[in-house]
């Protein structure tokens, strides 16, 4: 089986690495960025496509990791060069985290062109996609999921099929609103504890041993003491995913005030120039003393 890879920034890239070590065939890579598909291909022994066609005819299995809704629509739609050129046959495998209503949407393209698409949304970052641990979360029809299963079996400890095309990615959005929500409310807890001069390794053991417990403290907690972001999910995808569940809850008349103040959050590290800082970075904003973006707003 032959597979290829559009979109191979940090997570795409990981998961192709995991792949090749598992004894698939990746045959071609494609992204926006030439050198960055370059290096990957030189790496992996396979070939750096100019086109987005090229990776179609060289696959059987082709798995997206684009950024957003635009994106995820050009490389299927977009005019002249795009995925669904002579796709009759191929499986398509699209791991962002986008609107449903566009898996949907794709889904429909591809059936019109002879192929299948799977949506496989995934809720880990770049080192569980190295070493074949991701959560991921499966939305299209059962037949697809069938076939793409032994692959993704490879990339994930927890392979989840939740329904038809968008209902996975559904799911996705609430996963990163609430994860994104005890993100901003971690990073105003530790702020105000910091403000109080309360030592910080014992408020965070606190923490863990009582209600204000999370996976979002045991991931970001103390790199949001030490001031340290290295990003595995950055501030400006952080944004656009609260987005996405607050564009579903409007579609539904469903106010939903603690993701809109969150999203108001990473929005406004967007605008400082900190959008490529980790999600943990939030708390730059809310520690005082903290870069020119702190103040008494806790």
């Amino acid at each position: 089986m032959n597979i290829g890879f559009v979109g191979v920034g940090r997570m795409g890239a990981n998961m192709a690495r995991r792949l090749r070590d598992r004894q698939f065939h990746i045959t071609a890579v494609y992204d926006t960025n030439r050198a960055t598909a370059t290096s990957l291909a030189a790496e992996l022994g396979c070939a750096a496509a100019q086109d987005l066609s090229e990776v179609t005819a060289e696959s059987d299995v082709i798995f997206t990791v684009v950024t957003d809704d635009n994106a995820m629509r050009n490389i299927f739609a977009g005019s002249g060069d795009n995925l669904l050129v002579n796709a009759r046959g191929k499986l398509f495998i699209n791991c962002a985290t986008i609107s449903p209503q566009v898996h949907v949407e794709i889904e429909k393209l591809a059936h019109q062109a002879g192929a299948q698409t799977l949506e496989a949304c995934m809720a880990s970052s770049i080192p569980q996609a190295r070493e074949g641990r991701l959560y991921l979360m499966c939305g299209g029809t059962e037949d697809a999921f069938r076939k793409a299963e032994p692959i993704l079996k490879e990339l994930g400890s927890d392979v989840r099929f939740i329904g038809k095309a968008g209902e996975a990615a559904k799911v996705k959005a609430l996963v990163n609103m609430v994860m994104n929500i005890n993100t901003a409310g971690l990073a105003e807890g530790l702020a105000l504890g910091a403000a109080l001069d309360l030592d910080l390794e014992m408020l965070r053991k606190v923490f863990s041993q009582t209600g204000a417990a999370s996976r979002v403290l045991e991931t970001d907690g103390e790199d949001m003491q030490n001031r340290e972001h290295s990003c595995f999910f950055s501030a400006a995808h952080a944004a656009k995913d609260s987005g996405i569940a607050l564009e579903l809850g409007r579609s539904l008349g469903l106010d939903l005030p603690l993701a809109r103040a969150t999203k108001e959050q990473y929005d406004r590290m967007v605008t400082e120039g900190l959008g490529e800082l980790d999600k943990s970075g939030v708390a730059e904003l809310t520690f005082k003393d903290r870069h020119k973006h702190s103040g008494n707003h806790v």
